[in-house]
Formats: C-alpha cells, sequence, structure tokens
C-alpha cells in the first residue's frame, strides 16, 4: 500500500502530557489541543515528501528511506535521523523521540511517537 493521500487527524491520545515532556510551551499546547492537523503524503518509490499542517504551523520534511536527512521536530528544530521503512510502516529515532507511523488499511494512517514513557497516538483518515 502507498502512503500518499491526505489525510485529517481524526483523534488523539495522550496529547498534552506528550507535548509537555518535548518543550511545547502551555499556551501552544492549549491552541493546538482541538486544531484538526492535515498530513499530505508524496510518496515515489524510497522518496517522501510529507507536509503536516495544524492551524498556520506548517512542518515539511523530504526524506529517501534508509538514508540520513535533516528532519524537523514537533519543537521546530532540526536534527539528523534515518526513515526505516518495515513493511507499512515507517520508523525514525528523533532526540530520543521514537516515532512509528503506520498505514493499517487503504485509509488510516496511525502515528506513534514515544519518549520518556509518554506515549502519544495519532489517528488520521484518508480524505
Amino acid at each position: 500500500m502507498s502512503f500518499s493521500g491526505k489525510y485529517q487527524l481524526e483523534s488523539h491520545e495522550n496529547f498534552e502530557a506528550f507535548m509537555k515532556i518535548v518543550g511545547i510551551p502551555d499556551e501552544l499546547i492549549q491552541k493546538g489541543k482541538d486544531l484538526k492537523s492535515i498530513s499530505e503524503v508524496e510518496e515515489t518509490g524510497d522518496d517522501f515528501k510529507v507536509t503536516v499542517t495544524t492551524g498556520s504551523n506548517v512542518i515539511t520534511n523530504c526524506f529517501t528511506i534508509g538514508k540520513e536527512t535533516e528532519l524537523q521536530t514537533l519543537t521546530g528544530e532540526k536534527v539528523k535521523g534515518v526513515v526505516v521503512r518495515d513493511g507499512n510502516k515507517l520508523k525514525v529515532s528523533l532526540k530520543g523521540i521514537e516515532s512509528v507511523t503506520e498505514l493499517t488499511d487503504a485509509n488510516t494512517i496511525v502515528n506513534t511517537m514515544s519518549v520518556g514513557g509518554i506515549v502519544y497516538k495519532r489517528i488520521s483518515k484518508r480524505m
């Protein structure tokens, strides 16, 4: 299955606790907790372009599976990482945050991020 498509956040768990632990200011957490982000994924072979728009905040990351690249984190920081593909999952570790993005079916992406025992889960549906 291809990840390509446009997805809207349907639900998420542990948003506030996770954002706090990664250093997002409280006022931004309160503003962001009810926003429905849109993720757009372009997949061409092993090359990906992922754009996540949450309100006025836009993060775009381009990467090639298995090659080190610079990726922008939730805090806006740019760090180097290697995205690997494991079947229908994309995995990356950035500054101690483990991220797994899984295409659970043709219309659903589940992204799980964990750090310090806190697990943040996002479920997005194809638009």
